[in-house]
């Protein structure tokens, strides 16, 4: 029976902190985006966030999107200071047509800094690509 259920590989779907100015209260801030770089849109999309480590659990997260059209982004949340030193969790769920795409996303403790950060697609921006 299990090798009858067919898992589709999620493809050029990314998950990224990008550090932006907060003109409101004039600081610079981490906000974390979903990027499809995809040739199709993406439909029905659920995404759960947490952040955890041995001690400290955040609450979770949950946010949607109707649609996420081929090749943009959307902004999923803020990443507050304190949570940079949790490993962050995003899981992905969203179809392209009839199939369902499942897939967790980690920025791990710490890693999300200006030194990580790298070109990201679509945006024309610089992030840190959840892993």
């Amino acid at each position: 029976m299990r090798k009858d259920i067919d898992i589709p590989v999620v493809k050029d779907v990314y998950v990224a902190a990008v550090r932006e100015y907060n003109k409101d209260f004039r600081t610079h801030d981490w906000n974390v985006y979903i990027i499809n770089n995809g040739p199709e849109p993406l439909e029905t999309v659920l995404i759960v966030s947490e952040g955890r480590d041995d001690k400290d659990v955040t609450s979770r997260m949950r946010h949607s999107l109707r649609l996420l059209p081929m090749k943009s982004y959307a902004k999923i949340e803020f990443m507050e200071e304190s949570v940079l030193k949790l490993n962050n969790f995003f899981n992905i769920t969203y179809f392209i047509g009839n199939t369902l795409y499942d897939k967790q996303f980690e920025l791990p403790a710490y890693s999300v800094m200006e030194d990580n950060a790298v070109d990201l697609p679509v945006m024309n921006a610089v992030g840190v690509l959840a892993r």
